[in-house]
């Protein structure tokens, strides 16, 4: 049982964060700071494409940038 959990919490991280954990903390603050927003009553639905269109290309970047 332990070892499935363990297999489970593995695979979890390895697909939410994979090789670089900078873009998975942007859409989590996206969807954090979103719903911050929503909450006040301003409409925050563009925040986490725009966070996207940000976060994807510096991911690429600097995976290419390192080989």
């Amino acid at each position: 049982m332990a070892r499935r959990i363990r297999a489970a919490a593995a695979f979890a991280y390895d697909f939410v964060i994979g090789d670089d954990w900078r873009p998975a903390a942007g859409v989590a603050a996206a969807l954090a700071i979103t719903y911050g927003l929503s909450r006040a009553g301003i409409a925050a639905w563009w925040l986490v494409p725009a966070a996207l269109v940000v976060l994807l290309p510096a991911s690429l970047w600097r995976a290419s940038r390192g080989r």
